[in-house]
C-alpha cells in the first residue's frame, strides 16, 4: 500500500470528495484508510457499567485507498517507488519526481 499512517491526503471519491486530512489508521489486509475529519458518520453507544458514555458520536470512517490520494502543494499526486544511491527504496512524487 502507498499510503502509510501520517500521510496528508485528499479524499477523490465519494461523499467526502475534496476533503483532506491527515491518515490516522490504515488497515492493510482490507484495504482501508481512516483519515481525519472525512467520510464522519454517527454512531450509537451504549451506556458503560458505571452509567457513562452512552448517547450518539460523530466519527471517522473508514475508506478504500483507491478513494484518497496524496497531497503534494494542495493538489493530488500518484505514489511511485525508486531506488536511492544507498540501495535503499524510497517513494517519490509522480507529479514533481521529489522524494516523500
Amino acid at each position: 500500500m502507498k499510503i502509510r499512517k501520517g500521510d496528508e491526503v485528499i479524499v477523490i471519491a465519494g461523499k467526502s470528495k475534496g476533503a483532506t486530512g491527515k491518515v490516522i489508521a490504515i488497515d492493510v489486509k482490507r484495504e482501508r484508510v481512516t483519515v481525519e475529519g472525512a467520510n464522519l458518520i454517527k454512531k450509537n453507544t451504549k451506556v458503560d457499567a458505571q452509567g457513562k458514555g452512552g448517547g450518539i458520536v460523530t466519527v471517522e470512517a473508514p475508506l478504500h485507498v483507491s478513494n484518497v490520494a496524496l497531497v503534494e502543494d494542495g493538489k493530488p499526486t500518484r505514489v511511485g517507488y525508486t531506488v536511492n544511491e544507498d540501495g535503499k527504496k524510497v517513494r517519490i512524487s509522480r507529479r514533481t519526481g521529489k522524494e516523500i
